[in-house]
């Protein structure tokens, strides 16, 4: 593997984030510190606790989630898709580097922006809500492998859009809503019987749902169905990227 070109073009788009600062970090960081203040203070005081946990601290799972879908398909998407807009893309696809390396790179430095920002949102809740972490390890575990296959997932996006409006159509009309109906505001055993048959075939269901069992041990989904889930939809997207390159869809004019 070419580690030096999986490095030049990290480093490249970390170093993005740095010249963004506010955009791709601080603004993400203030408004879900809003959600804490809003849900998780004034609201979650009044709330009944669900499951022996306090409202505040059982949102918490969900609204990192919710963070990290978004910033995570956001970056990937944008990561990919300014090559294509400026034409240097081509340049990319004529280097002596391979498909992986590339993706390697894009990836890479898309899932570790998202995992940098569901750390400082991690870190952010302790000065609202009170709350502990019954499995750090799986925890870490989990938020690694949601970051990577949703920064896949946004890098197909980037790849199939052909303009600024269709990077944010997924983003904002899909991923968004299916986060804030998929449990991580409430568990989806308080919906009646036939909306929780319903809400199972929401696939962020089984990720917030995960990923709360790591902190507090409770969830409505498995964690083994939860951690198949997430891996059967990275391999989708790595099939996806696969065909895209083998064909060189939206790639090569």
């Amino acid at each position: 593997m070419n580690l030096y070109a999986v490095k030049a073009i990290y480093q490249f788009e970390l170093a993005r984030t740095w010249r963004t600062l506010m955009q791709s970090i601080a603004s993400p960081v203030i408004s879900t510190s809003l959600y804490f203040v809003v849900f998780g203070s004034a609201i979650g005081s009044r709330m009944v606790e669900i499951d022996g946990i306090s409202y505040g601290a059982f949102i918490i799972p969900g609204l990192i989630m919710l963070s990290l879908l978004t910033e995570s398909i956001s970056n990937a998407s944008f990561g990919i898709y300014m090559p294509k807009f400026s034409g240097t893309i081509y340049e990319v696809l004529s280097a002596p580097i391979s498909v992986v390396e590339i993706v390697a790179g894009y990836v890479g430095a898309a899932a570790t922006k998202s995992i940098i920002l569901g750390l400082i949102i991690l870190a952010t809740a302790r000065i609202f809500v009170p709350y502990e972490i019954a499995h750090p390890f799986v925890m870490l575990s989990f938020l690694v492998l949601t970051a990577v296959t949703f920064s896949l997932f946004g890098f197909v996006i980037g790849v199939w859009a052909d303009g600024w409006e269709k990077l944010q159509i997924i983003p904002m009309l899909v991923v968004m809503p299916l986060t804030f109906l998929g449990g991580s505001f409430y568990s989806i055993s308080m919906l009646p019987p036939v909306w929780q048959t319903i809400t199972l075939f929401n696939p962020v269901v089984y990720l917030v749902s995960g990923f709360r069992w790591s902190f507090y041990g409770v969830s409505d989904v498995d964690i083994g169905i939860s951690i198949a889930m997430t891996l059967g939809f990275m391999a989708l997207c790595l099939a996806a990227i696969i065909w895209i390159f083998r064909t060189g869809y939206k790639l090569k004019a």
